[in-house]
């Protein structure tokens, strides 16, 4: 089993792209893969496929390519996805009861177990399994259940607090939907969702 090492955010975000990339393909009954055709499906250059997997061990055989489940595996258990993640979802509004519903993360890895509010509406899980908590809990929810990773989807004014809060009681790993920037330590990794900014760049080429 590869141990975890520091790698380049930007590396670790190709390797997320390459391992969907070698899903679809185990999808498909595929057992080899050149370097040449997974970066052309990944959206790289094969020069910097191959120097991102150097990060983590040496993979794959000249003439024949990487064995596709081998490598799905190892870079599977570098990216923590090979076991399923227990995640909370804190903020259950529109968006964050939206996102709960989403069915795509337990089968990328990721299981949210549980949802605070600081008005817990019952409405907004009906129908689901995931547990949902008034926010005063957070601190011994994540303390008890050694929870790492945040979905973050409060208002903005409100964000900052939160975060303080989820930082002291032990997250390091937040996937932020509040459009605000937080300040965190430098040991907690934070990423942006900022979906009004995405349609924002968009609409640029569409003039």
């Amino acid at each position: 089993m590869p141990s975890k090492v520091e790698i380049p955010r930007k590396t670790v975000y190709r390797l997320s792209i390459y391992l969907r990339c070698l899903q679809r393909l185990k999808e498909n009954k595929i057992e080899t893969v050149s370097s040449e055709a997974l970066a052309k499906a990944a959206g790289v250059k094969p020069t910097q496929l191959r120097k991102d997997l150097t990060y983590f061990g040496q993979f794959g055989t000249r003439g024949l390519g990487y064995n596709v489940t081998g490598l799905s595996g190892a870079i599977g258990e570098v990216l923590g996805s090979s076991r399923l993640q227990p995640v909370i979802l804190v903020g259950l509004g529109n968006l964050g009861s939206a996102l709960l519903r989403y069915g795509g993360f337990q089968k990328e890895g990721f299981e949210i177990i549980a949802a605070f509010d600081v008005k817990p509406d019952p409405r907004r899980v009906k129908g689901l399994k995931t547990k949902l908590l008034d926010s005063v809990l957070l601190p011994d929810f994540i303390v008890e259940h050694q929870i790492k990773m945040t979905i973050l989807t409060v208002p903005a004014q409100h964000a900052q607090e939160v975060v303080n809060t989820l930082v002291s009681s032990g997250i390091q790993a937040i996937l932020n939907f509040s459009p605000v920037v937080l300040e965190v330590p430098k040991n907690v990794i934070v990423n942006n969702v900022d979906l009004a900014m995405e349609l924002e760049n968009l609409s640029y080429f569409i003039r």
